[in-house]
């Protein structure tokens, strides 16, 4: 069987050139099989493979198809079985992905700019030395609350 992207269903559709289009249960999705006019079968596939495109949900297969001008057609669900239905992402993953992305970019322009006012800070310098006595000088001074521990180090 031939393998067709939705880019060249859309075409063929707009030329006449599908003769049949089935909706085939497979576990738990739905694969789209044509036939063409000269008489060939494809399934579709995903743009950058030849891995049918697989449709969890059946709403969706027809929504696809009648996006590209075939609102008739065949079903044939005598191997569903929804137990087989397989999880993806799909938008929801993708728009995680984004929001994701945004917290990321967002975090660097505010460090960035944190580093660019530190460069561009005028007042002078302190020695590391410096800093670090104050701190310890400043951890000292706190209440004792809670015993600490001193911390090994592995293997010793």
């Amino acid at each position: 069987m031939q393998h067709m992207t939705l880019e060249q269903l859309r075409t063929a559709s707009e030329a006449g050139g599908v003769a049949d289009v089935t909706l085939k249960a497979q576990g738990g999705a739905f694969l789209v099989e044509v036939v063409t006019r000269s008489g060939s079968g494809a399934v579709l596939c995903r743009a950058r493979s030849h891995e049918p495109r697989r449709f969890g949900n059946l709403a969706a297969a027809l929504n696809t198809l009648r996006g590209i001008g075939i609102s008739t057609g065949r079903f044939d669900a005598s191997a569903w079985d929804p137990k087989e239905r397989i999880r993806e992402p799909g938008n929801r993953g993708r728009a995680e992905s984004m929001r994701e992305a945004h917290r990321a970019a967002a975090y660097n322009r505010w460090l960035i700019a944190e580093i660019q006012g530190a460069v561009d800070d005028a007042r002078p310098s302190i020695p590391h030395e410096e800093v670090m006595a104050g701190m310890d000088a400043e951890i000292a001074a706190l209440p004792a609350t809670r015993p600490h521990r001193k911390r090994s180090r592995a293997g010793t």
